[in-house]
């Protein structure tokens, strides 16, 4: 198997349908045959909460890989999750004082890159980074080799885009030039609205953005929330639901680019 695609999921903005995007896109990803791994880095360890995963004692997560002395054999941290193909390296809330601890540590900024042995045992690796901009989302970067930016399609998520395209360039520039903006994913799109029509056409007509916007926008579904409270992802919960459609029409359109 070839190296992985590794996509960071990232905005720094809350509430724009990231570890959504990250559970639903990678469930999706492997109806093709693909093997994919989610790495969870959001000290909210919703990713990990949304597939069910417990984290039993003595089980490694994103924190212990991140914060030991010695690096660990990532391999020990994956976890099966109950659908074929799809694995996780959680995360549990012990992640939030990482940032403390890595402050004094040497090349603090590329710990998650421990994981790149495990590039050549999948087709994609998707990480959640936490919502803000942190140490941990710089490791992200620094890990990632391409970025997928959800926007809530409402003028203050849009706008909040600047921030993030300043973050990405400065990252560039300083820590990994390699880094290439995968896209940006529309968020709870709803069609009936003149406001969600309004930045759909913003995004479409940005010239930050040719051909970097992907037409298969994710529509407002209230499936996608139920899936989560059930843990399991839209596309095996509600298969015909439109929450499934849009990330399976997602991940043909990601597997096409290929």
């Amino acid at each position: 198997m070839a190296d992985s695609r590794i996509i960071a999921v990232v905005n720094e903005k809350g509430g724009v349908g990231k570890t959504t995007t990250v559970v639903n896109l990678a469930a999706a990803l492997t109806q093709w045959d693909k093997k994919v791994l989610i790495v969870d880095v959001d000290p909210q360890f919703n990713a990990t909460r949304n597939l069910g995963i417990a984290v039993e004692e003595g089980q490694p997560t994103t924190y212990e890989l991140i914060t030991a002395k010695k690096p660990l054999n990532p391999a020990k941290a994956v976890c099966e999750t109950p659908w074929s193909g799809l694995f996780i390296i959680p995360a549990s809330s012990d992640l939030a004082g990482a940032e403390v601890e890595l402050v004094n540590e040497i090349a603090r900024e590329n710990r998650l890159k421990r994981l790149k042995p495990l590039a050549d045992e999948y087709d994609f690796i998707f990480v959640d980074a936490p919502p803000s901009l942190s140490l941990l989302t710089v490791n992200v970067f620094a890990f990632a080799n391409e970025v997928l930016i959800p926007c809530q399609t409402q003028p203050h998520a849009y706008a909040a885009l600047d921030d993030l395209l300043e973050t990405l360039d400065l990252v560039r520039e300083e820590i990994n030039p390699e880094l290439n903006l995968l896209g940006v994913l529309p968020t709870f799109y709803d069609p009936r609205t003149r406001v969600s029509r309004a930045v759909m056409d913003s995004l479409s007509q940005d010239q930050r953005f040719v051909g970097k916007v992907f037409p298969t926008p994710i529509r407002t579904n209230t499936t996608i929330a139920e899936s989560a409270m059930h843990q399991k992802p839209v596309v095996f919960f509600a298969r015909s639901s439109f929450g499934a459609m849009d990330y399976n029409s997602l991940a043909q359109h990601i597997l096409g680019q290929i």
